[in-house]
């Protein structure tokens, strides 16, 4: 079974200090890179995360203080992750809604740009979620018929990863070979930005899904209350949402000098 590609593919998987998008840190990434030839490339790389890595966690996935102590910070490999990435869909298992913003989250922080405007993105788990409804080691026993050896190593989870999606293709009938319609099929909700703060109404113009100007328009929130920008900008939000807001109002901006 060979995924329908008409470009490349990264399936990625992140090990982190923790499930806060705007405060946690990377201390493992695995990137497949699946080409429309079937050749792949994988790179993992253990990261410093500048803080320290707490013992529940360390429990889950194995990685310690220790063991990261010497290892590049992310801004030391970000060059690295975005070469390998740039030119490429993505895909991952719960990617959506943990992986992709966190991804960005320390993309931004290391000042390398990152937005999903040229590619799509392939949520295995939701895909898994609709269909059968399990958990991505139960995943790969029911798709693959294998049992996931070394589950939560970024490594392990991510080639665990391709092979459900190849399995999930093949399976079912009704979900086609392509990129863009499995993106669309594994998103729940499409928002403006990753962390689900904005979101779109039915016009397709971006709203407020959270707080006092929840259901809103962004634009017409920022037009009557422009403090409320600079309070965002300054609160605890993640830096892409921050990224898109700020487009949202220069864009804002820049039409009505236009009239």
């Amino acid at each position: 079974m060979q995924l329908n590609l008409t470009k490349p593919i990264c399936f990625f998987d992140l090990e982190t200090t923790g499930i806060n998008i705007s405060k946690d840190r990377v201390v493992e990434i695995s990137v497949l890179k699946v080409f429309p030839n079937g050749t792949q490339e994988s790179k993992t790389w253990l990261v410093n995360p500048e803080m320290p890595i707490p013992p529940e966690v360390t429990a889950i996935h194995g990685i310690s203080d220790e063991k990261v102590a010497n290892e590049p910070t992310f801004k030391d490999i970000a060059k690295d992750i975005h070469n390998m990435i740039k030119d490429a869909d993505l895909g991952g298992f719960n990617s959506n809604r943990f992986d992709i913003p966190l991804l960005a989250e320390e993309m931004l922080r290391a000042d390398m740009d990152f937005d999903m405007k040229n590619r799509v993105a392939v949520d295995v788990q939701t895909i898994f979620h609709k269909m059968e409804k399990r958990t991505l080691t139960a995943a790969y026993k029911f798709y693959c018929d294998k049992d996931l050896e070394g589950a939560h190593s970024a490594e392990a989870d991510t080639n665990a990863t391709f092979e459900v999606l190849k399995a999930q293709v093949e399976r079912y009938d009704d979900l086609q070979n392509d990129m863009k319609f499995l993106a669309e099929f594994s998103t729940q909700r499409k928002f403006a930005d990753f962390a689900g703060f904005i979101s779109f109404d039915k016009d397709g113009e971006e709203c407020f899904s959270f707080g006092k100007h929840k259901g809103k328009k962004v634009v017409e929130v920022l037009e009557k209350e422009p403090g409320y920008f600079g309070w965002l900008l300054n609160a605890d939000f993640p830096r892409y949402t921050k990224k898109v807001l700020t487009a949202i109002q220069l864009k804002n901006k820049f039409n009505d000098k236009l009239f």
